[in-house]
């Protein structure tokens, strides 16, 4: 085992003895991302000129999956940190402020949450009704935000806002602000049926007096279409697989106690183990096929942004959020009752429940809308190793 790996091995143990409870409180996984912290693994990515360890995307990944087989909320925060951690690493490196910024993140191992969302637009990311208000060398910014994961635990949120009042709609920047910058005042709960420890509660967002320094360089189109899109995806599917991992695992675990209690009969399960098995192995060369594309185009903004590569990223989110929920189903049903109750070494409730929201983070019918539009223009569907 790696060095890196054992490292998130150590912060999954954390993850998994206090996943039950963050989940049954709906709270912040606290423990899990002091262990990070410990780990030293919210700096992975900040390359290391910046006091980082330079890891990529796919380093993450491997992380995002073995966090999400122990704690789906642990891991979700994981891999929404460093999505944003990704935007600024991909476009804020020739910035003097966010290099700083990305110094403190590798030294005090800073927390990042997003806030893109917003009351009015919902999820659509791409459009803005906040806007960031200049005078001379600050700004000030307002915003109604839908919902803010962990924004009440992280150390600085990435927010969207309209580059200034009379902006249009989709004429975004992105800005980083402090966490000794703002003020939250929450105006939704998060209660519900799984990932209850992400606690993405709805907030008003008010910042005053920030330097404009601390608005990222490039239009947050480029950002969202060079590196955030890729590594949502990337980073969300890994968590996924993660917690189809855990699923396919209590199954086999399952299937195997039945075959020891009867030595010489092969379990009927085992046919609908062997079924699952293929599925997950289809889920996850999915996944790699994706990563690999990814990485192969790295740096190659024309690569990452043409309609091709969207539509690649598109159909992996829709494939790998519906593969994860339907792997998990047939997991239950490979273990019965055991897997239903809470209070086996088989429950299968919190996976399932947390895998549920994977259709829904940015719903598959939107993604699917956005596809239907790039498919209009692509043209022809490429080689069979290549976008």
């Amino acid at each position: 085992m790696s060095t890196l790996a054992a490292r998130a091995e150590r912060a999954a143990a954390v993850a998994a003895h206090h996943a039950d409870a963050v989940d049954r409180e709906g709270r912040f996984p606290e423990e899990a991302v002091a262990a990070m912290r410990s780990e030293r693994l919210l700096g992975l990515q900040i390359p290391g000129q910046f006091g980082g360890e330079g890891a990529g995307l796919t380093q993450i990944a491997e992380l995002c999956s073995t966090l999400g087989q122990a704690c789906s909320a642990a891991a979700m925060v994981f891999a929404m940190h460093h999505i944003k951690v990704s935007s600024l690493v991909t476009h804020g490196i020739d910035s003097p402020w966010h290099g700083r910024l990305m110094e403190r993140i590798a030294r005090e191992q800073l927390l990042v949450a997003s806030s893109t969302t917003e009351a009015g637009i919902g999820g659509d990311l791409r459009n803005s009704l906040c806007a960031v208000e200049t005078t001379g060398e600050v700004f000030a910014l307002g915003k109604d935000a839908s919902v803010i994961s962990y924004g009440a635990h992280a150390d600085l949120i990435l927010a969207t806002a309209r580059r200034h009042p009379d902006a249009a709609t989709s004429d975004q920047v992105l800005v980083a602000l402090m966490a000794d910058q703002i003020s939250l005042a929450r105006t939704g709960d998060w209660d519900t049926l799984g990932m209850r420890g992400t606690c993405s509660d709805g907030f008003r967002l008010e910042a005053r007096n920030v330097p404009v320094e601390q608005i990222l360089p490039k239009p947050f189109a480029e950002i969202a279409a060079q590196s955030m899109l890729a590594s949502s995806h990337l980073l969300w599917s890994s968590v996924w697989y993660g917690i189809a991992t855990y699923a396919v695992d209590r199954a086999r675990a399952f299937v195997q106690a039945e075959a020891r209690r009867r030595p010489g009969q092969v379990p009927p399960t085992a046919t609908r183990l062997g079924e699952v098995s293929s599925a997950h192995q289809a889920m996850r060369g999915t996944i790699v096929s994706a990563l690999r594309r990814f990485e192969d185009a790295h740096g190659d903004a024309d690569t990452i942004g043409s309609v091709g590569f969207c539509v690649m990223l598109n159909n992996l989110k829709i494939t790998v959020s519906d593969m994860a929920v339907d792997i998990v189903r047939r997991a239950l049903a490979i273990v019965g009752l055991a897997g239903y109750r809470n209070d086996t070494p088989f429950s299968l409730g919190r996976p399932l429940r947390d895998v549920l929201s994977a259709p829904l983070m940015i719903g598959n019918d939107r993604i699917l809308a956005n596809t239907a539009k790039l498919l209009l223009v692509q043209k022809g569907s490429g080689q069979l190793m290549s976008a």
